[in-house]
C-alpha cells in the first residue's frame, strides 16, 4: 500500500438520546463558540457522568470498534444503509466530531463536504466563503486568489458569487460547496451523499472532478447510496453496518456482498417436497438459479458479465413434448424479454421420465441496470398446455462498473431502457461531394448510395 495517510484505530462515537441540538448560529455567535466549546465540553462530560451515576443514562452506540488504513491516492467508498454510521464516520474523519473511543491519526490537509449547509457561513456571500474555507485549510490569500476563478467557473454561481449564501438555492449552494472542496488542493478529500441534489450533468462532473484527484496522488472517501457511482469512481469500498465495519475489500465484491443482502435479491429458490412444488401430474419444478459463467449462485452481475439461469424440473409422466419458459421483468414490472428453450438436442421430442435440468445464458452487455426478476413457465405441445407459471420466484441485480466498456459510451445520465445491448457502430469521415449526395473517401466511393465515382 501507499504511504499511509489515514490511520483508525478501534473507533468509536456514542451518542446520548435525547441530547439537544444546535440551531442556526449568527457569525458572532459561530466565533464566540469557537472560545467557549471547550467549557461545553467539560460540562457535558459531567452532565454525562452524572446521568450515568444517577443510572438516567441512554446512549446509542453510532460507530463501534471501527479500524482501517488508507493509502496516498487511494478513492475508497463508504456504503452501507442510512442510520448504519457512515456519516458519523466522515465527521470523525473531518474533525467536525470527536470519536468517543479509539484513536485517529491523519496525514495531510482536509477537504470535506459533509451536507449542504455544513463549511458555509449563511450570512456571508459565496466570495467570502471561498476565502473563509481556504483561511480555515491553512491557504493564503493569493493561493486561493489563484484558484477563485476555477472555483467560480466549475460551480457556475458567477452571477451571484456577491450574494449571500443563504439565499442560493439547494443546488447552487452544492455546486459552490463541491467546487471549494475540490478545488482548494486538499491532500484529502471526505464526499458525503450530497451528489444527489444536482442534476445528472453536475453529478458526473463532479464524479470526473474526484477522479482527476485521484489521479493527481491525492486521497478522496466517498460515502454515496449510489451504487454506479461508487462502482465507477472506487477500486476499493467498505461496508459500514449497524456502526460496525463488516467488509473492506474491492468494490465489486463489497458492492455485490452488499446489494444481495440490502435489496432482497434472491438468486436461488428450491422445493424440496416434491407435493408442494409448482406443476401437476405431468412434470413439476424442483429449483431455479441464478448463476455465473463458472456456476455460481449469485445475485449481483456487472453489466458486461454473462448471466445463466437453471431450470431444475422433475419429469413424472413421459412422452409429452416440453417447452420451458423464462420472463425477465425489470423493478417497474415491465417485461424486458422473454426466452424459450430452443436446445436442438430435445426441441420438439418427447421426453422421458426423470430430472432436467435447462440453462440459459444471457450476454453481457444485454440488460439494463436494475433488479431482474424472473417467472419461470413450463407448457406442454401439441396440444398447448400450461403447467407451471411462477410470478417472480428469483430475482437478481445489474450493476455497472463504468470503468469498463459498456453499451453507455460517454453519456453520463440515465438510461431508462429495458434492454441495453452494445452494438457495433462505425462512422466515416471525408470530403462532400460536390453534387452534396455524401462523403468521399480516398478511393473515390461514395458512402450511402454504394456506388463508384
Amino acid at each position: 500500500m501507499a504511504d499511509i495517510v489515514i490511520n483508525t484505530n478501534s473507533i468509536g462515537k456514542k451518542y446520548f438520546i435525547g441530547e439537544k441540538l444546535d440551531g442556526y448560529k449568527t457569525l458572532r455567535e459561530t466565533l464566540t463558540g469557537v472560545f467557549s466549546s471547550p467549557l461545553k465540553k467539560a460540562a457535558k462530560i459531567l452532565r454525562g457522568r452524572a446521568e450515568g451515576a444517577s443510572g438516567l443514562e441512554r446512549a446509542i452506540w453510532a460507530l463501534k470498534d471501527v479500524s482501517f488504513k488508507v493509502g496516498q491516492g487511494e478513492i475508497v467508498g463508504i456504503i452501507g444503509k442510512n442510520g448504519s454510521g457512515k456519516s458519523t464516520l466522515l465527521k470523525i474523519l473531518s474533525r467536525i466530531t470527536e470519536p468517543t473511543e479509539g484513536e485517529i491519526l491523519i496525514k495531510g490537509r482536509v477537504g470535506s463536504l459533509l451536507e449542504v449547509g455544513t463549511g458555509f457561513h449563511p450570512e456571508l456571500t459565496g466570495r467570502e466563503n471561498i476565502y473563509l474555507n481556504g483561511a480555515i485549510l491553512g491557504m493564503k490569500r493569493k493561493e486561493i486568489s489563484l484558484k477563485f476563478d476555477e472555483i467560480v467557473a466549475f460551480s457556475e454561481v458567477d452571477e451571484f458569487i456577491d450574494t449571500p449564501v443563504k439565499r442560493y438555492s439547494s443546488g447552487m449552494y452544492l455546486r459552490l460547496a463541491f467546487a471549494v472542496a475540490a478545488h482548494l488542493d486538499p491532500e484529502i478529500l471526505l464526499i458525503d451523499e450530497v451528489l444527489a441534489v444536482g442534476d445528472a450533468r453536475f453529478q458526473e462532473k463532479c464524479l470526473n472532478k474526484m477522479n482527476d484527484i485521484g489521479k493527481q496522488g491525492r486521497t478522496v472517501i466517498f460515502v454515496s447510496h449510489h451504487m454506479p457511482a461508487v462502482m465507477r469512481l472506487c477500486d476499493r469500498s467498505i461496508l459500514i453496518e449497524n456502526g460496525k465495519l463488516m467488509d473492506d475489500g474491492p468494490s465489486t465484491r463489497v458492492v455485490s456482498s452488499y446489494l444481495n443482502a440490502s435489496c432482497g435479491n434472491m438468486p436461488e429458490r428450491e422445493w424440496l417436497d416434491m407435493s408442494e412444488a409448482p406443476g401437476g401430474d405431468i412434470v413439476r419444478l424442483r429449483a431455479i438459479r441464478v448463476i455465473t459463467e463458472d456456476g455460481q449462485v449469485s445475485g449481483t452481475f456487472d453489466i458486461g458479465k454473462t448471466v445463466g439461469v437453471e431450470l431444475e424440473y422433475q419429469v413424472l409422466k413421459g412422452g409429452h413434448i416440453l417447452l420451458p419458459v423464462l420472463h425477465f421483468y425489470n423493478d417497474e414490472d415491465i417485461l424486458a424479454f422473454e426466452s424459450n428453450d430452443i436446445d436442438p438436442a430435445w426441441r420438439r421430442k418427447q421426453r422421458p421420465a426423470g430430472l432436467w435440468k435447462s440453462t440459459v445464458w444471457i450476454p453481457g452487455n444485454f440488460m439494463s441496470e436494475g433488479t431482474i426478476f424472473i417467472t419461470p413457465a413450463m407448457v406442454t405441445l401439441d396440444p398447448v398446455n400450461g403447467q407451471f407459471h411462477e410470478r417472480k420466484v428469483v430475482s437478481f441485480r445489474v450493476i455497472e462498473n463504468r470503468k469498463l466498456d459498456s453499451a453507455r459510451g460517454d453519456w453520463p445520465g440515465k438510461i431508462s431502457s429495458v434492454v441495453r445491448p452494445m452494438l457495433k457502430w462505425t462512422t466515416s469521415f471525408g470530403p462532400v461531394n460536390p453534387q452534396g449526395r455524401g462523403v468521399l473517401n480516398a478511393s473515390g466511393m461514395q458512402y450511402g448510395s454504394g456506388k463508384n465515382l
